[in-house]
């Protein structure tokens, strides 16, 4: 069966609802196509720095996420060797863009959010792409279950392991050949923890825990497992004993939560990224086809700017393509064909722009986790003494300088 379908976004996580959201925000509809059978809401949390709250302003949702998720006052960094405190970062403070904003936000609160905001036609579940083909001057996207959808724009938001960005030419992203852990903890009661990010490192390992609101806290842990560490990654128990054994002097009402952490959360991920050169030579967009994104840009969890550079993509890509569709010429003169044409070179023209805007700073990003993560996760007496004595100030003030970035606002000139 084949349908007409004017935009087909690949993937209902954060960049494809955010886009599609985006879209309908300026009266044009699109149609996302999500492969699980309902939204994925697995995840935990995220932190949500300035730069995504300004994005999430403006598609219309920032104040609905505000009032369920509490403000950060800052962070603190701290030795697992010594215990001693080595840097204290403040989030009240002002850059370029104005008032710096931090929250932990929960997942599946966020894709709630973006989807409700959505006609529920505009969200199809089990529509996992298979492959794509060109048709002239559309896109035909065919699916695991026989349906066929031909589209004037293909949108591939569909994570790192992207269809879309394979189509494109990318390669896969690469191991770090870090892995890391997340979880999470609900209290019946108020937890009492200061609204601000902890981070230790040392030992070769690098441990985080933010509380998300009164209620709730998110931690992550991450290492370079050796050969018999990865051993033990099938096994939850060890794992968790493995997280607890390397946490050095991490105060005791910390290392509490830890242990507190139902056994379940104690699944370990490799953390991959994309070679920042690689968005040199690649094509971020190509005819009509493009990627946001994870599927642009995976990248190191170390500054918590995959979520935020993600929604930044989205409204950039809303607007320059609602721009590009806006800017209709008259019909009166021209015949099917040439209608089809301009309109083609029109999305093409829009969808280099987004490109454009976003290639260098996802080139940017993507650089600057990899290297804040590799310096706080190594171990070692120099690079310790270089981490904990000299550079601990600036990698915590460098996450609020990249996250001084406004998107704009969605609407259209």
């Amino acid at each position: 069966m084949e349908v007409d379908e004017d935009i087909v976004i690949v993937g209902a996580g954060i960049a494809g609802l955010t886009t599609s959201l985006g879209l309908h925000k300026l009266g044009i509809r699109s149609l996302v196509l999500e492969s699980s059978d309902e939204l994925r809401t697995a995840g935990y949390a995220l932190t949500l720095w300035t730069n995504a709250w300004k994005a999430l302003d403006a598609v219309g949702i920032g104040d609905s996420l505000r009032l369920q998720h509490e403000l950060l006052d800052g962070n603190v960094s701290a030795s697992t060797l010594s215990g001693l405190e080595t840097s204290n970062t403040s989030f009240k403070v002002k850059g370029n863009n104005g008032d710096h904003e931090v929250r932990r936000v929960k997942r599946n609160l966020l894709l709630e959010a973006i989807a409700r905001e959505l006609p529920s036609a505009n969200i199809r579940y089990s529509s996992k792409v298979v492959s794509i083909e060109e048709a002239g001057f559309y896109k035909l996207v065919h699916l695991a279950d026989g349906t066929t959808y031909k589209t004037k724009v293909l949108i591939g938001c569909d994570g790192v392991n992207s269809v879309v960005a394979r189509w494109l030419g990318f390669k896969k992203p690469t191991s770090t050949g870090r892995t890391s852990i997340r979880g999470s903890v609900d209290f019946n009661y108020s937890h009492g923890f200061e609204p601000k990010s902890r981070q230790f490192f040392g030992n070769g390992v690098r441990f985080g825990f933010v509380p998300c609101d009164d209620n709730s806290v998110y931690w992550f842990f991450t290492w370079t497992p050796s050969s018999q560490e990865k051993e033990r990654e099938d096994s939850p128990a060890k794992m968790k004993h493995f997280v607890l054994s390397k946490l050095g002097k991490v105060p005791d009402q910390i290392r509490a939560v830890i242990e507190n952490t139902e056994l379940d959360n104690f699944i370990p991920y490799p953390i991959r990224y994309r070679y920042p050169w690689e968005l040199l030579w690649r094509n971020i967009s190509k005819d009509n086809v493009c990627v946001t994104g994870d599927a642009l840009h995976p990248m190191t969890p170390d500054i918590g700017q995959g979520g935020c550079a993600a929604l930044e993509d989205s409204v950039v890509l809303a607007r320059c393509l609602a721009k590009a569709l806006s800017d209709e010429t008259s019909k009166e003169s021209k015949d099917k064909d040439e209608r089809e044409l301009d309109e083609y070179k029109r999305i093409e023209m829009g969808l280099k722009k987004y490109a454009k805007e976003r290639k260098w700073r996802s080139i940017e990003l993507i650089s600057t986790a990899y290297i804040v993560g590799f310096i706080q996760q190594s171990n070692g007496k120099i690079m310790t003494f270089l981490r904990d004595k000299i550079l601990a100030t600036f990698l915590s003030g460098l996450q609020l300088k990249k996250a001084d970035f406004d998107c704009r606002k969605l609407r259209i000139s």
